[in-house]
């Protein structure tokens, strides 16, 4: 059985900073490329950073990058994403997606609310 769970979000003020993990259930994320989405309120789901299978290559979306990080810690099979300097902007929810070849999934996401 394959699960995705992510943890981490919650109410944060704006410039402040949160770190989201996945833990990958019943996979390997070693050996899938896994990503971060967000979706905000009435918006469509939008990539914010991908992290390659072994974590040998990353990338961010313009609108976050030099704010967040994605990052791996294989013994544990979880993936975070560090986000600092946060923006009301960035409120949404932020789901972790695992994908190699036609396998593809998902979880069920965490809330990020940027707020003063």
């Amino acid at each position: 059985q394959v699960q995705l769970v992510e943890s981490g979000g919650g109410l944060v003020q704006p410039g402040g900073s949160l770190r989201l993990s996945c833990v990958g259930s019943g996979i390997p994320l070693i050996m899938y490329d896994v990503s971060w989405y967000r979706q905000g309120p009435g918006k469509e789901r939008d990539l914010v950073a991908v992290s390659s299978s072994a974590g040998t290559s990353s990338a961010y979306a313009d609108s976050m990058k030099g704010r967040v990080t994605i990052s791996r810690d294989n013994a544990k099979n979880t993936v975070y994403l560090q986000m600092n300097s946060l923006k009301p902007e960035d409120t949404a929810v932020y789901y972790c997606n695992a994908r190699k070849m036609r396998a593809d999934y998902w979880g069920l996401g965490t809330q990020v609310t940027v707020s003063s």
